[in-house]
């Protein structure tokens, strides 16, 4: 069975190609033809040998995952919803700025961690993705846009794991998706320019520390245990001294000198100045540097939360500000395409609904090939 060749970072391709009984650099020609320049087709790949090209042809393949929708918004976001089979989608989003542009990448098909303000945590968990679908949002969306934007130069200069998913849930995938990302003949991206988004699983905190330290964000969302329980029940599992703990540790081989606590604003229920004040004595207590985005919440009728009111985000980051806090609030982006944080590609709501669509998606493929070869 040929592998996917998305699916090694550039030490496991090393080891593929050696065990085609290759030389070990021929491993960087090709890394570089599939991540750099985007190529899927052997024959492309011109400084190859063709006996080489013959043996990947009979041994790999380079494939990506199916697009079912492409949505572009009037701010220059694109989300797209890709089918990872099962009846299932994941989400990617492309967030365009005058200085960077980010890609926002799902790790996992669904979310075990039950988030309560989370559409895709309410959705339940199907599976974890493999380092190939992991990377496949990113192959497709870097080589897509300079197409789309008629560059050749890199579009995409950061990378967030904050899509469907948590990311330390699926460690053994994450961490060559991220090597790749990250090595030079590859994506070349920063560390601090690839960010890890945890709802706090400690022990894989400490490992990512060890084994590959990108920057690191941290859905806080609550400044006591008490509350946070109710909102992210991990925190029942790595209650908050566990977790401030783990990012302390974290910072000593960070690639930025800062945790970044990410707070979703919840009308009535995370968002009053005490509770602001009480996270300025939880954060002075753990000695952490830190700074907060504030996250606009994105209502969905299964939450039965609400939107919490600009005055008082607005009030809440103040406190923040003048406690000596770096905070920022999240603006929306995408909205017309229901690309904004913690929302599920439109009107899709539920697995069940997502299968649906994609077996209508395939079933309208299989029309338009028939009608093409009749065409023929």
């Amino acid at each position: 069975m040929a592998v996917n060749l998305l699916d090694f970072d550039l030490e496991g391709l090393a080891a593929f190609c050696e065990s085609l009984g290759e030389k070990k650099f021929r491993a960087t020609q090709l890394f570089r033809w599939v991540h750099q320049k985007g190529a899927d087709q052997f024959d492309d790949m011109s400084d190859l040998a063709r006996s080489l090209r013959d043996k990947l042809k009979g041994n790999a393949e380079i494939t990506a995952l199916p697009v079912m929708t492409q949505h572009i918004s009037a701010d220059g976001t694109i989300k797209w919803l890709f089918d990872v089979g099962g009846g299932d989608a994941v989400e990617t989003v492309f967030i365009p700025e005058s200085d960077r542009g980010t890609l926002c990448i799902s790790s996992q098909a669904g979310c075990a961690v039950g988030c309560r303000f989370c559409s895709t945590g309410h959705q339940g968990f199907s599976r974890n993705l493999k380092t190939w679908e992991i990377l496949a949002q990113l192959w497709f969306a870097e080589h897509f846009l300079r197409k789309h934007l008629g560059v050749q130069e890199r579009v995409i200069s950061n990378v967030v794991m904050m899509g469907m998913g948590e990311p330390l849930q699926n460690y053994a995938a994450l961490v060559p998706a991220l090597r790749t990302m990250l090595d030079d003949h590859g994506y070349g991206l920063s560390r601090r320019r690839v960010t890890v988004s945890t709802s706090g699983v400690v022990p894989m905190m400490d490992r990512l520390k060890d084994d590959c330290p990108v920057a690191l964000a941290v859905s806080l969302h609550a400044p006591t245990d008490v509350l946070r329980d109710n909102l992210v029940p991990l925190n029942k599992k790595y209650p908050l001294v566990e977790l401030l703990s783990a990012c302390k540790r974290y910072l000593e081989r960070a690639p930025r000198d800062f945790i970044t606590f990410e707070y979703c604003m919840l009308d009535g229920v995370n968002d009053s100045p005490e509770q602001a004040r009480a996270l300025l004595a939880l954060v002075r207590e753990a000695d952490i540097p830190c700074k907060f985005n504030l996250i606009p919440f994105n209502p969905f009728p299964a939450s039965g939360l609400l939107r919490s009111k600009n005055n008082v985000v607005q009030e809440f980051a103040r406190i923040l500000l003048d406690g000596g806090l770096v905070t920022t609030v999240r603006k929306t982006r995408g909205d017309d395409i229901d690309a904004a944080c913690g929302q599920l590609a439109g009107d899709v709501k539920d697995r069940t609904n997502v299968s649906n669509r994609i077996s209508k998606q395939r079933t309208i493929m299989l029309q338009q090939i028939g009608e093409q070869k009749n065409f023929n």
